[in-house]
C-alpha cells in the first residue's frame, strides 16, 4: 500500500482546522453572556412583580372592584371575563372592532339541542359592551301580536342592585335596533333605558351587540339566550288566543314560555345571585402605567387566577434589531434550549394555568423558564409572585419577557463577533498556509543543499549554505554547516594521514635502512659498526615513538569512561601542579593566578584534568623561547571557571584556529629535532568533552604569544 504524502503543508492546514474552536469559544461566550443578562434580566422581572404585588396587597381594590368577590368562597364557576377595549365600540351588531377580544363559548344543556352562544366583552370608561355571536338555525322573532310577554328568541340578562337581582329581556320582531325590557320589580337606579343593542341575522343564526352602564351590572353578569319553539308558538297562539300575558310565562321573572332549549353562564331555574362580572379596574390600569416603558409584561390575577390587569410589553421592546437577518437567525439559534418546555395552554381566555400561577396563588414565589411559543428559538422568562393582604393570598402577579427583547441588545456584539472570528480564521488559515509553505520551501532548500554538497563517493564538494535565521530550521542548518566542515576536515584528516605517516616515517625507516646497509659494507672497522648500530636504534626509538603517540590518543578514547566525575576542587590541585611544573620545566619559570576566594568546584575527574594540562603545559614550553614564563591561571567569567596555559613565542596563523585540536596537525619547524605528531592538543580536546569543557586558542598581544583556554561550567 503506497504512502500518502503527509507533507509538513498538509500537518499544517490540519492544525488550522484548530481555528475553527474560534467560533465555538465565542458561542460559548455567548451563551454565558446570554445567561448572564437572562440572569440580570430574571432579577429585574421578579423585583417588578414583588412591587406590583406590594402595591396590589395594599390597595386590593387594584383587583376587586367589589370587596365582596375577594372574599367569595362559593364564587360562580362560570364567569363573563371583559377587557378594556383597545378602540372606540360602535354598537351596530357587526363584529369589526371585536377581533381580538378573548371570546367565551356556553352550549346549551338540552340533549339534541345545538345552540351555541359565543361571547365577546370589553370595557369602555363606564361601559359595558356585549357581543353575543348565536348558532341557530331556526330563528324566532319575536311576535307582538300574538302575546304582550316575549314568545321569540331572546336574551334575558341578570344584573345586581341592592343585594337583589335584576332581570332583563331584549327581544325583537325584526333585526335592527333593540331595547331593554324590565322583568319583575325594578329596584332604584335601574333603569332599563340604559340597555340597548342591536340584532343582526348571520349565517346559521344571529348576532347581538349591546351596551350597558357598568353601574347598572353591580359587577355581577348573568345571561341566558333562549330559543324558542316555532311548534309551541303555533300552539299557543291557538289556545290562547285571549293574549294574557301571564299565561305565556312558566316563571314570570324568568320570561321562559314555549322554550326549546338554552345556553348561557345561568340556568332558567336558578333564583340566585348572577355570576361575577370579571374585568380591569381602572385604579389597576392607572397603577400599572408607570410600567409600560419596560420591555416585559404585567398581568395582575385574582385569586381564581383571572387576569384582571394586563400590561403587555410596549411595541417598541419588541426586539427589533437592524442585525443582519441571517445573522439574527444564527444568532438566536445558537441560544435556543430546546430542553425547555413550552409554557402550558390557557384553560379559557382571560384565565391562566401554567404552573407558576398555581405556586403563586399557593404563596410561593417562583421564576421560571419556557421556550417562547411564538418562536422556538427564543426562551420566555417567568417570574410570580403572590400578592398577599390581611395575611391571605388575594391574587398573583405575573411578568413574562421573551428573550427576543433583551437579545437585540446584544446582536450588534454578536455580528461583530462573528465577523471578528471569520477575519481570525481566514487571516489564521492564510497565515498557517504561508508559513507552512515558507518552511516546506526552506526545509527542502536544506535537503537540496545537503545532497548537492556530498558527492556519490561520499566526499564533500563545495560548502553548505548556512541560513542566518534565529529559528531551528536555521539553527539546523548551522549544525548541518559545521556537521559538514568536520566531515570535510576529517576526510582532508584521512587523506593526508597516509602522507603524514610516510613523512614521518620516513626519515627513520631511511636511518635504518642506510644504517644496515652500511653494516653490510663494513666489517672491519668496529669502531664505525658501532656507530651505524646507534644509528639504526635510534630509527628504530623514532619509529615506536610514533607508534606510542598514535595508541595513546586511541587508548585514551577507550579509558575516559573509567574516569568517573566527582566534585573538585581546581584551586589545590593547579596550585600542586604549579609546583610540579616548575620543578619540571627548569628553562621555563612557572607562575600561577589563582582567585582570591580560595575555592573552584568543578565536576571533573582530577587525573583527566593533571593529563589536559600536562599536554597544554608540555605544548606551551615547547613554542616558549628559553627563560619565558609559563603562565598557569585560573578566573571566574559569569557561570564558568576559566584554566589557562599562556606563553610567549610565534602567533598562530589565522588559518589554523579551526583545525588545532584535529589529530595530526602541528606548526612546528620542519627542522625541530623532536618528534610532533600533532595529537597532544587532540588529546586535550579529547579530555575537555569528556568533561563539558570548551577549549579554544587565542594569540595575546602583551607579551605576544598564544593562551590556550579551558572553561569548565561552575558546579
Amino acid at each position: 500500500m503506497e504512502r500518502l504524502n503527509f507533507s509538513l503543508r498538509r500537518q499544517l492546514i490540519i492544525v488550522s482546522l484548530f481555528l475553527l474552536t474560534l467560533p465555538w469559544a465565542g458561542c460559548q461566550f455567548i451563551r454565558e453572556l446570554e445567561d448572564a443578562l437572562g440572569n440580570a434580566q430574571q432579577q429585574a422581572l421578579r423585583a417588578t412583580a414583588e412591587t406590583v404585588a406590594a402595591m396590589a396587597g395594599e390597595r386590593p381594590g387594584l383587583i376587586y372592584v367589589d370587596p365582596e368577590r375577594m372574599a367569595a368562597t362559593d364564587a360562580p364557576a362560570a364567569p363573563v371575563y371583559a377587557t378594556p377595549a383597545t378602540q372606540r365600540v360602535v354598537v351596530d351588531g357587526y363584529a369589526e372592532e371585536w377581533e381580538d377580544v378573548a371570546q367565551q363559548a356556553w352550549t346549551s344543556s338540552q340533549q339534541g339541542s345545538d345552540l351555541v352562544v359565543r361571547t365577546q366583552a370589553a370595557t369602555q370608561d363606564d361601559r359595558l359592551y356585549l357581543l353575543l355571536k348565536v348558532h341557530d338555525r331556526q330563528v324566532v322573532y319575536d311576535n307582538p301580536g300574538l302575546t304582550r310577554a316575549p314568545n321569540g328568541d331572546r336574551l334575558l340578562l341578570r344584573l345586581w342592585a341592592g343585594g337583589e337581582r335584576q332581570d332583563y329581556v331584549l327581544t325583537t320582531a325584526a333585526p335592527g335596533r333593540l331595547q331593554a325590557r324590565k322583568i319583575g320589580a325594578t329596584a332604584p337606579g335601574s333603569d332599563a333605558a340604559g340597555i340597548w343593542g342591536y340584532w343582526q341575522d348571520a349565517l346559521h343564526g344571529y348576532t347581538l351587540e349591546l351596551e350597558l352602564p357598568l353601574p347598572l351590572t353591580g359587577e355581577r353578569l348573568g345571561f341566558l339566550v333562549i330559543d324558542s319553539d316555532a311548534a309551541n308558538l303555533a300552539f299557543n297562539e291557538r289556545g290562547h288566543a285571549s293574549g294574557d300575558e301571564s299565561s305565556n310565562f312558566v316563571d314570570h321573572n324568568n320570561a321562559l314560555p314555549a322554550a326549546r332549549s338554552t345556553a348561557g353562564n345561568i340556568s332558567p331555574g336558578q333564583a340566585g345571585a348572577p355570576p361575577w362580572l370579571i374585568r380591569t379596574p381602572p385604579a389597576a390600569a392607572m397603577a400599572l402605567s408607570p410600567f409600560r416603558a419596560q420591555t416585559y409584561s404585567i398581568q395582575l390575577l385574582d385569586n381564581a387566577g383571572w387576569v384582571v390587569a394586563d400590561l403587555p410589553a410596549p411595541d417598541a421592546a419588541a426586539g427589533k434589531s437592524d442585525t443582519f437577518w441571517l445573522l439574527r437567525f444564527i444568532y438566536r439559534n445558537i441560544l435556543a434550549d430546546d430542553r425547555l418546555p413550552y409554557p402550558d395552554p390557557a384553560e379559557q381566555p382571560g384565565k391562566l394555568a401554567p404552573a407558576e400561577v398555581d405556586m403563586a396563588l399557593g404563596g410561593t414565589a417562583t421564576n421560571l423558564r419556557y421556550r417562547d411559543p411564538s418562536s422556538s428559538n427564543r426562551q420566555l422568562r417567568v417570574a410570580a409572585v403572590p400578592v398577599r393582604h390581611g395575611g391571605q393570598v388575594i391574587g398573583a402577579v405575573i411578568t413574562r419577557q421573551s428573550s427576543e427583547q433583551y437579545l437585540s441588545l446584544t446582536d450588534k456584539a454578536f455580528s461583530r463577533l462573528l465577523g471578528y472570528s471569520a477575519i481570525a480564521i481566514a487571516v489564521g488559515s492564510l497565515g498557517l498556509l504561508g508559513y507552512a509553505t515558507l518552511l516546506s520551501w526552506r526545509i527542502r532548500k536544506l535537503s537540496r543543499s545537503a545532497q548537492a554538497v556530498i558527492a556519490a563517493d561520499g566526499s564533500i564538494r563545495g560548502s553548505f549554505p548556512h541560513s542566518s535565521a534565529p529559528d531551528e530550521i536555521g539553527d539546523l542548518s548551522r549544525r548541518y554547516a559545521e556537521l559538514l566542515q568536520r566531515l570535510r576536515e576529517y576526510n582532508d584528516y584521512l587523506r593526508t594521514l597516509s602522507r603524514k605517516l610516510a613523512h614521518e616515517l620516513r626519515t627513520p625507516i631511511a636511518v635504518i635502512e642506510t644504517s644496515l646497509e652500511n653494516l653490510e659494507e663494513t666489517t672491519a672497522n668496529p669502531a664505525q659498526a658501532g656507530t651505524y648500530l646507534n644509528r639504526a636504534r635510534q630509527g628504530l626509538h623514532r619509529l615506536n615513538s610514533i607508534l606510542g603517540a598514535m595508541s595513546e590518543a586511541s587508548r585514551l578514547e577507550e579509558s575516559l569512561s573509567q574516569n568517573p566525575l566527582v566534585e573538585t576542587d581546581l584551586v589545590p590541585l593547579l596550585r600542586e601542579l604549579a609546583e610540579a611544573y616548575g620543578a619540571v620545566y627548569h628553562d621555563h619559570p612557572v607562575k600561577v593566578s589563582l582567585p582570591e576566594q580560595g575555592q573552584a568546584r568543578v565536576l571533573a575527574a582530577p587525573e583527566l584534568v593533571v593529563q589536559l594540562l600536562d599536554k597544554l603545559m608540555d605544548n606551551a614550553a615547547s613554542f616558549s623561547p628559553q627563560g619565558e614564563p609559563l603562565i598557569l591561571s585560573l578566573d571566574r567569567v559569569e557561570e564558568r571557571w576559566h584554566i589557562s596555559v599562556s606563553n610567549s613565542g610565534p602567533l598562530l596563523p589565522a588559518d589554523v584556529h579551526s583545525t588545532l585540536f584535529e589529530p595530526m596537525v602541528s606548526q612546528r619547524p620542519a627542522d625541530d629535532p623532536q618528534l610532533h605528531l600533532g595529537l597532544g592538543l587532540h588529546i586535550a580536546r579529547l579530555i575537555s568533552e569528556y568533561l563539558d569543557a570548551e577549549i579554544s586558542a587565542a594569540n595575546t598581544s602583551t607579551p605576544p604569544g598564544v593562551r590556550i583556554t579551558v572553561s569548565l561550567p561552575v558546579l
